[in-house]
């Protein structure tokens, strides 16, 4: 090893240069990833393939701008060079040099780093007088030939640069290294990747549109990194998220001050930043901070209604009371993304780009402001929704610069819009890879999987001593649990939870596992899913299906028999048989003393066998059901909630598609079972916790916010009600008293607040976070995790692993698999944490997709399905919120129009506009015109009119509008008959979009013309049709929980 020195010039915070003087060791034993190598060198890890043509080495200049464009997968070969690689840390900042690393771990990507600074012959140091970016050049050039000769000249290797004079001085000095402009290369070795060509050329008209800026300053320069972190240590400055009120987008943002050390007592609440001038370059998302204005100046929330159109009126909206109100002065951490926008009408193309070719963009979400690009194709672009990713935002800019990625299809189009939706919540899920697949077991009928039996005690048959059954919705494929429960010998109860085990097919560190971690959930849409693992796992060997030969993850209480007290728990890896798999309805017929004919497992069997067998598993569900009411009761004395969701079925035609959506009528036997799980999850999280007090995954729900309380109590104090928060118990006891007798909804509709008051349950490491925030408000658990899902969670195979290594640990055996440790578990719960709240989002925005669709084509003024109920929940200054239980709607009801009038309503409950005035009480909202006044209360019924607002560049809307003061009488049936309101509605909503989609597809190919966006399809639709899994999103749906519902397709699951 050799010792020299290295001399850093770099830049402080403060943007002065600093010499940094620092020992560097050589070493010519550095490993060269290469499978051509034949030098022996360790290589371990990735390594680069010998059956592409050529290795390419980037030039700092295009691994610091045109990283996008190396990420692309049919890349291949392709070696970073430590230099480039420093200079993306130094540069570009940790958001980029991150983005760089992932690339380089991740297995699906051909390339690797060579760290030509350390080895002895590679390592150029720097010459007196030598620029910065000459020197990198020359580095990375040197290192390229010595990676050429070190593999014996087997391969050529292609230096891309974007430096002219680099190209001139390095072409021609060495045979076999080749040095050429990144545009050439694209141009010459990869003709048929035209995405590739396109972005690059987008990324470097952006370029120098940026160089071209003006430096006339539009905003106040942000203040120095270690002006703002002093700031916020000593409580002069707030750190905070920035969050854009989609409503109110050009007027209204909030930085919540959770985390903050400011020692501002007055700060119990956001702090305000009103206006684009005040946010300072800030976008949606981004870390910011804040400075709180004079106390003069602040202002309230505006209480009106408002439907997005960025019209800043700000002094003809009523206030709520004045809250802290602040300006950014700086950013700590941009969290930009991937944005789809839409190009303006032609005629402002034109305008805007006569001595140019750049155009103002507009995002699809509200909340982005508008985008500069450079581009030729503003014209070939229109109507279509592309995908921009933001460059910079300098204060000479109005606007941020951004460039082109990618063309997603025509705007409108159902999977344009489904993709749309995928890329705003930052979800890509492509199809599993030939690489990912081979991983897998082959179960096929010349060759069927078995079960292994494995080393003795390795796992726990059960096959024989235990009657194993499931309950599940009809249909199901992705069984993931089934119970037992036995009576043992001295008069104790077994009770046992079994559970898929998944991580005995998908190793840690696997392709599959990787994809998995990377996806961290099943996405559920309203009419497709996007699963976590390869569908071989997910509906076949890890579906703990009836008849067949699983393996389990198992636990096993023994309870007292009288007081079903916990004796004893056994974890482990089991062998299971499940005897029985029933639906919900069916399970509560047994246990109701019917339903013996519809136990297909029993249907061939002798009538004596038959009468035996069924009343073992009647006895079953009965000692099931007296465990689970034992549990609940438990957990009712410790304050545990019961909120308010709507849980459906769906009914298969012969083929296996919907043909309706059922309201699942509240079975007790939901209940035990969902309790079963609960308790799983709940001992698992106890055990783990206790053999891995630092590195556990768990998952708490933190207490809300008392003002978040404050809409649902004032609600309910104007029925009467009075609603206590102090604590889960409390809340929960005056919840269950809250019922009005005349009106089942109002105690719905005040559960669905207080759903909508809670935080997010999240995955947390136990390392972490202090003991006293481990509770799980909700369940009133001290401990909790997820075990019981893990073919669609990630969380659960992380807490198998946890599981089995405890179990082992408890055996005096080292854990068969490495564990994460408290820094790297907490990173993966974040990500797990992010990948759920973009599920709920995409699942939520679909559904909205698929009500904007059905309502689209209809007119409002004949067609009856667009006339319906609808209760009034919240008083605002304008108008009334409403809840549509028939569709799951809610939305804003304007009482007051833009000409000043008011609603009047006539002798015989119709509306109409005339002047007049409004005026706002706690719980109503009274409309006064030369016909009298009439006070529309909370929670009155009125009938309203859905119609569509058509957007061309963000999301359509639904507009609600007040046609009675009465509650509306159907002239015709509802859909789906005496089946309940509002969920049928939506199931024919799902299926006519969907239907109208592959029509107009069809008619396409017949006119002789292949689907425009067929490529979006094959890259964003996974699972294609209705299945049973495009309604399971129905659970907590009624469009008040889109805060707090877990996108689970099993209630009991999303907990």
């Amino acid at each position: 090893m050799e010792k020299t020195e290295k001399v850093l010039h770099l830049k402080s915070s403060r943007g002065r240069k600093v010499r940094v003087v620092r020992e560097h060791y050589l070493r010519e034993d550095v490993p060269c990833f290469s499978a051509l190598c034949e030098a022996n060198c360790r290589n371990e890890g990735k390594v680069l393939p010998g059956d592409v043509t050529h290795y390419v080495v980037p030039d700092v200049g295009v691994v610091r701008d045109f990283l996008e464009v190396l990420e692309f997968a049919e890349l291949r070969g392709i070696v970073f060079m430590q230099t480039a690689c420093q200079s993306v840390q130094h540069h570009r900042g940790r958001r980029q040099y991150n983005r760089l690393r992932s690339l380089l771990r991740d297995p699906r990507h051909n390339c690797i780093l060579f760290s030509n600074e350390f080895q002895t012959y590679s390592y150029c140091p720097r010459e007196k007088g030598e620029s910065q970016e000459k020197w990198h050049s020359r580095c990375v050039y040197h290192a390229a030939v010595w990676y050429y000769n070190h593999l014996v000249g087997q391969k050529p290797v292609v230096m891309i640069t974007e430096d002219q004079e680099a190209m001139v001085e390095y072409s021609s000095l060495s045979t076999g290294v080749y040095v050429i402009s990144t545009q050439e290369y694209l141009q010459t070795f990869w003709p048929d990747l035209p995405a590739a060509n396109e972005l690059y050329t987008s990324i470097a008209q952006a370029l120098r549109v940026r160089e071209s800026e003006s430096q006339e300053r539009e905003y106040v320069e942000h203040l120095p990194l270690e002006v703002l972190e002093a700031g916020i240590k000593s409580g002069r400055y707030i750190q905070g998220t920035l969050n854009v009120n989609k409503h109110r987008a050009q007027t209204e943002a909030f930085v919540r001050i959770e985390g903050s050390t400011s020692k501002n007592s007055e700060l119990s609440s956001d702090v305000l930043v009103p206006g684009w001038r005040q946010r300072n370059r800030a976008v949606h998302g981004d870390v910011v901070v804040v400075e709180l204005l004079p106390r003069v100046e602040w202002r309230g929330r505006e209480t009106a209604l408002s439907n997005g159109d960025g019209e800043d009126r700000p002094a003809e909206e009523p206030q709520s009371q004045p809250m802290p109100t602040g300006r950014v002065v700086g950013i700590l951490q941009r969290n930009w993304r991937d944005y789809v926008v839409t190009f303006p009408p032609r005629e402002e193309v034109q305008s805007q780009s006569r001595n140019s070719q750049r155009i103002l963009v507009i995002p699809w979400d509200c909340r982005i402001p508008k985008i500069r690009i450079c581009t030729q194709q503003a014209e070939a672009l229109q109507d279509q929704r592309v995908i921009v990713r933001l460059d910079s935002w300098e204060s000479s800019s109005l606007y941020p610069n951004g460039h082109c990625v990618q063309v997603l299809g025509v705007a409108g189009q159902l999977e344009t819009e489904v993709a749309t939706i995928l890329v705003e919540n930052s979800i890509r899920v492509l199809p599993f890879s030939e690489a990912q697949l081979k991983e897998m077991p082959v179960n096929s009928a010349d060759c069927p999987w078995r079960v292994e039996a494995g080393p003795e005690g390795q796992r726990r048959d059960l096959r024989d001593s235990h009657l194993v059954f499931s309950v599940d919705p009809p249909g199901c494929e992705d069984v993931d649990d089934t119970l037992s429960v036995r009576e043992l010998p001295g008069g104790n109860l077994e009770l046992g939870v079994h559970i898929a085990d998944v991580t005995h097919f998908v190793p840690a560190g696997s392709l599959t596992d990787l994809e998995a971690r990377s996806r961290a959930t099943t996405y559920y849409l309203a009419d497709r899913r996007y699963d976590m693992l390869p569908p071989v796992l997910s509906a076949d060997l890890c579906s703990l299906l009836g008849g067949v030969d699983r393996y389990a993850m198992s636990v096993l209480w023994e309870l007292d028999g009288r007081s079903l007290a916990v004796q004893d728990v056994w974890f482990g890896r089991t062998l299971i048989r499940s005897s029985y798999q029933l639906h919900y309805e069916l399970a509560q017929g047994l246990l109701e003393g019917g339903g013996a004919e519809e136990v297909a497992e029993l249907a061939d069997l002798p009538v004596e066998e038959k009468k035996q067998r069924l009343g073992e598993l009647r006895r079953a569900l009965e000692r099931l059901t007296h465990v689970a009411r034992h549990l609940r009761a438990q957990r009712d004395r410790g304050g545990a909630l019961e909120l308010e969701g709507v849980e459906v079925r769906a009914q298969l035609d012969a083929e296996g598609n919907i043909a309706a959506l059922v309201p699942r009528q509240p079975l007790e036997v939901h209940e035990t079972v969902a309790e079963c799980m609960i308790f799983a999850n709940h001992w698992v999280a106890k055990k783990i916790q206790a053999s891995f007090p630092h590195q556990a995954l768990l998952r708490h729900h933190p207490p809300p916010r008392q003002e978040f309380f404050s809409q649902l109590c004032e609600s309910a104090s104007a029925r009467g009600f009075s609603i206590e928060t102090r604590s889960n118990k409390a809340l929960a006891v005056s919840l269950d008293r809250a019922v009005d007798p005349s009106d089942p909804l109002v105690n719905r509709l005040l559960r669905m607040m207080a759903t909508q008051a809670m935080s997010n349950a999240l995955y947390f490491s136990t390392g972490s976070c202090p003991e006293e925030q481990y509770y799980h408000y909700g369940l009133a658990l001290k401990h909790y995790t997820h075990f019981t899902s893990p073919i669609r969670r990630y969380a659960d195979i992380i807490v198998h692993r946890l599981l089995m290594a405890a179990v082992e640990k408890d055996h005096g055996a080292e854990p068969w698999v490495a564990l994460p440790n408290n820094k790297e578990l907490q990173e993966q719960a974040q990500q797990i944490n992010n990948k759920n709240r973009a599920a709920q989002q995409a699942q939520k925005q679909s559904t909205e997709l698929f009500q904007y669709l059905y309502f689209r084509d209809k007119d409002p003024l004949t067609d009856e399905r667009c006339m319906a109920d609808a209760v009034i929940y919240t008083i605002r200054a304008n108008g009334v919120l409403v809840f549509i239980p028939r569709y799951g709607i809610k939305g804003g009801v304007y009482l007051k129009n833009r000409e000043g009038q008011v609603v009047s309503v006539r002798p015989d409950g119709g509306c109409d506009w005339q002047p007049g005035m409004l005026h706002r009480f706690p719980d109503r909202i009274s409309a006064s015109t030369a016909q009298g006044t009439h006070n529309f209360n909370l929670f009155d019924h009125i009938t309203v009119r859905i119609s569509v607002q058509v957007s061309r560049c963000h999301a359509d809307s639904l507009y609600l509008e007040v046609v009675s003061s009465r509650p509306h009488q159907c002239t015709e049936p509802e859909p789906g008959g005496a089946r309940g309101p509002g969920v049928q509605g939506k199931s024919e909503l799902v299926q006519e979009v969907v239907r109208s989609a592959e029509e107009a597809s069809q008619l396409e190919e017949e006119r002789g013309r292949a689907p425009e966006i067929a490529g979006e399809e094959q890259e964003f639709r996974q699972s294609t049709g209705v299945t049973l899994y495009s309604v399971l999103q129905e659970i907590g749906e009624l469009a008040l929980l889109e805060l707090a519902a877990c996108p689970s397709p099993h209630p009991r699951t999303a907990r």
